[in-house]
């Protein structure tokens, strides 16, 4: 048996590492998106780095390797990389299964302002802040450096600079660091910088999670963007070892 995992998160790096212990005798290959310098690899199976060049792409490399069945371990908000395996998926015969770390939940204290789309979010920044500590990644920072925003400043986070000529709030200034982070770690960042509204996307998990406690405690309003959903149809876990038993379970076809 062929799985194709479409990885690049930490459940994608598990999922692959499981696999290979679960199953030793299929064979595992980890897909990796290469937009980050340096990433992190799985400890189990083979790897291979870049894109397929779309649906048409996807499908033809499910057929030529053998593929018995596609994984989609991307991240929550690669939306394109999902609709395109499921189509890829279906035009290859090959069964799909998403899995997606659970989205965050407020709790207690939390001043939580959900919007649909990281210009949503921008629009929303001038009635709630000046201080800016945006989280939403190096290819986002673009939606908002428009109208409306040129009296805030940010913190821009994100793990690899910004492509050269992208467009940036008028002031920025950025912080090139890779998660996990932690609760002490997130204070200091809010702290020094005097931070007065948070942004983030609805990534979930534990890696980044701290930046919410800590806005939390300081009562920072949090702009939440909403994750995309998942194509219909896909059949959805939550976490590689739901994965992995949905596989040895037999339902996938695989």
């Amino acid at each position: 048996m062929h799985v194709l995992i479409l990885g690049g998160t930490t459940e994608g790096r598990r999922l692959a590492e499981l696999m290979h212990t679960a199953r030793p005798r299929a064979r595992v290959t980890s897909s990796l998106a290469g937009r980050v310098a340096g990433p992190r690899l799985p400890g189990g199976g083979a790897v291979r780095i870049g894109g397929f060049g779309g649906v048409e792409g996807l499908t033809a490399w499910l057929r030529d390797h053998g593929v018995d069945l596609l994984i989609d371990a991307t991240h929550p908000f690669a939306e394109t990389i999902s609709f395109h395996a499921a189509e890829a998926a279906a035009a290859a015969h090959v069964p799909l299964l998403a899995l997606r770390r659970p989205g965050w939940v407020p709790t207690e204290g939390d001043d939580w302002h959900e919007v649909a789309s990281l210009e949503a979010a921008a629009a929303a920044l001038p009635r709630l802040g000046r201080r800016v500590f945006l989280t939403t990644g190096r290819l986002g920072l673009s939606s908002f450096a428009g109208p409306g925003t040129e009296e805030l400043w940010f913190l821009a986070r994100s793990v690899d600079p910004p492509a050269q000529g992208t467009p940036l709030p008028a002031r920025t200034h950025l912080l090139l660091e890779r998660g996990p982070f932690t609760l002490e770690g997130e204070r200091e960042v809010l702290r020094s910088h005097r931070i007065d509204v948070l942004v983030t996307k609805d990534s979930g998990g534990a890696a980044t999670a701290p930046k919410l406690a800590a806005a939390r405690e300081r009562g920072i309003p949090v702009v939440v963007v909403r994750r995309p959903p998942v194509p219909d149809g896909v059949r959805v876990v939550a976490g590689p070892e739901e994965a992995v038993e949905a596989v040895a379970g037999g339902a996938l076809g695989a």
